[in-house]
């Protein structure tokens, strides 16, 4: 679906891509939370960018800070499909430090020290996402409904399970979706009305009248008792003050809410890789009707080996340039180039590029960096004493193995 040259131009779109994701850790240690790895072939920030491909947005501001560099290069190699003599763009903005002499202090902050692309583009909306987010959502849509209600700000939201919901800014709203309470990551979040096991969500997308925004932003750059974020300063004092409504986003096919996940923690990431596996996965890659883009790779095709015995593999995604050699792999997720040895066991896995698995090392819920080389008969995942006294265990029990370690065979 593609936006119309003039409805476009009359919206600013802004990922913000620049928080440091220390509950990623190590996966972030000298990398951008959107640049990771997930899915196998792709980085975090794909699921965005595709979105605004797919809703005919072809002119985006990606906001940098902690560990750019990662970020600058696969938007580089990746995303350079933009014609900016036909008004397209995509650009990386790190933090310009023109207006203030600082980082970004918070969500809100990092566009305020952005103004001056509103002051240039002036247009009438802007719609503001995050670069760490998996989800396939149709902007077009959301406009449409901001449009419709004649909106000053408008909250993507999902229902999520109370249990879960602290982490996130939960929504109150009327039965017109419109917004008359909002709590950021409450220790108790509420229940939707009559289904109180479930709370609605904030996304962490918004649209915003430009003029609305603009106003918000200089008013709380000016509060010194602000901690300049979307969720816990500017949302609160619009709700009552402004007109604010919830977009409920819901998969267009079944009419029942979309599949969306925040992993910016490594349970959630090691769990949203799960989701990608089986006959009919919760969050489905294959789907023709709306693609991820992710780069391409020139690797020859996966090769399977096997002499004596098969290689068995189980509700898995290989990606390309893979050897597996008799190997066992169930429920796991490999990246490009991984080899596996013969006789090697690997289940419920996400294992990054040019991994090399010794034969008989057997691994089980774990995180495997990239260029990580497991030497024969290794184990990973079944001994928690042992795994915790050399690697990171989260509290869901997932072994990560960073790549700046060196392992020794038992």
């Amino acid at each position: 679906m593609i936006l119309g040259m003039e409805r476009e131009k009359k919206l600013t779109t802004i990922i913000m891509a620049g928080g440091k994701g220390e509950r990623l850790f190590p996966l972030t240690r000298d990398k951008a939370k959107p640049a990771i790895v997930f899915g196998g072939l792709y980085r975090i920030i794909d699921f965005t960018l595709s979105n605004c491909l797919n809703s005919g947005i072809r002119r985006i501001y990606v906001l940098s800070q902690y560990g750019s560099l990662s970020l600058d290069i696969h938007l580089r190699f990746t995303w350079d499909i933009f014609r900016p003599d036909l008004g397209e763009y995509i650009y990386s903005v790190p933090p310009q430090q023109i207006t203030v002499n600082r980082w970004y202090r918070g969500t809100a902050d990092s566009i305020y020290q952005n103004l001056k692309l509103l002051d240039e583009e002036r247009p009438k909306h802007v719609l503001i996402l995050s670069g760490d987010h998996v989800y396939k959502m149709d902007y077009q849509a959301m406009l449409d409904f901001h449009l419709s209600k004649g909106a000053d700000l408008t909250v993507a939201a999902v229902p999520a399970p109370r249990q879960e919901a602290s982490a996130f800014g939960i929504l109150h709203v009327d039965e017109d979706h419109r917004v008359i309470g909002f709590l950021e990551k409450p220790a108790d979040p509420p229940g939707m009305p009559g289904n109180p096991e479930m709370s609605l969500v904030s996304m962490g997308v918004y649209v915003f009248g430009a003029e609305t925004l603009v106003r918000e932003l200089i008013a709380d750059a000016k509060n010194k008792d602000s901690q300049h974020d979307f969720g816990r300063n500017i949302i609160p004092r619009m709700v009552g003050k402004n007109k604010v409504f919830a977009y409920p986003f819901t998969d267009p096919a079944t009419g029942k809410p979309g599949y969306w996940r925040d992993i910016g923690q490594l349970d959630a990431y090691f769990q949203a890789h799960l989701d990608l596996l089986g006959e009919k996965p919760v969050f489905d890659l294959y789907s023709e009707d709306w693609p991820m883009r992710s780069q391409l790779t020139l690797t020859p095709p996966t090769k399977y080996v096997s002499h004596k015995k098969p290689v068995d593999i189980t509700d898995s995604l290989i990606s390309s340039g893979c050897e597996l050699h008799e190997a066992q792999v169930s429920r796991a997720v490999l990246s490009p180039r991984v080899r596996v040895g013969k006789g090697a066991y690997i289940e419920e896995a996400v294992i990054w590029n040019n991994v090399r698995v010794g034969l008989g090392a057997k691994i089980r819920r774990a995180i495997i960096e990239d260029g990580v080389m497991i030497p024969p008969r290794f184990t990973i995942g079944y001994d928690h004493q042992a795994d915790a006294s050399r690697f990171p265990v989260t509290d869901g029990g997932i072994v990560v193995v960073p790549n700046n370690v060196t392992l020794e065979g038992p």
